[in-house]
């Protein structure tokens, strides 16, 4: 029988596995019983009552694993409440157009599957998590700030209602 959550994620530098991490607590909380995995772990969804999948955001796209993971797993989640969360430091900048630009990097995944709900989080910078060329593209090219610009009571109401 299947009746648990499974909070999968994808995550470059850590901010996204840690935000999915304090989902599954708050979705435990709840009474759920959880199971919390990077999407490249998961063997299949058939003790999954409901999905919770996560991304980090990289040059305007999902990172590669998390869209594999919807295209594998694609006929599963169609009968399955599935919700998406995406990371992006665009909303460290919580604007109506930095939500639109943000949300557009949803559309190829959601052509795959559509979600019953949705959140989208400023994420974390830490350039001392990051590779060389990634440290030097987000310091010199995005000039993304280093900082940490997660609202955790935004992650944890959303959370609460993603299942």
């Amino acid at each position: 029988m299947n009746q648990k959550v499974l909070v999968a994620y994808s995550s470059w530098c850590g901010s996204t596995a840690e935000m999915a991490t304090e989902m599954a607590r708050v979705i435990t909380e709840k009474g759920e019983t959880v199971d919390l995995l990077p999407v490249k772990d998961v063997k299949d969804l058939d003790a999954y009552k409901s999905v919770v999948l996560g991304s980090a955001i990289r040059v305007g796209k999902w990172n590669g694993d998390a869209v594999d993971f919807v295209q594998r797993y694609q006929a599963a989640l169609a009968q399955k409440p599935t919700a998406f969360f995406t990371v992006c430091m665009t909303l460290k900048d919580d604007t109506a157009e930095n939500r639109q630009t943000v949300s557009a990097y949803l559309d190829p995944v959601r052509a795959l599957v559509k979600p019953r709900k949705e959140g989208f989080f400023a994420g974390k910078v830490d350039y001392k998590k990051m590779n060389f060329f990634m440290g030097f593209l987000m310091r010199n090219m995005i000039k993304a700030p280093e900082g940490d610009y997660r609202n955790w009571d935004t992650v944890r109401a959303w959370a609460g209602e993603a299942v």
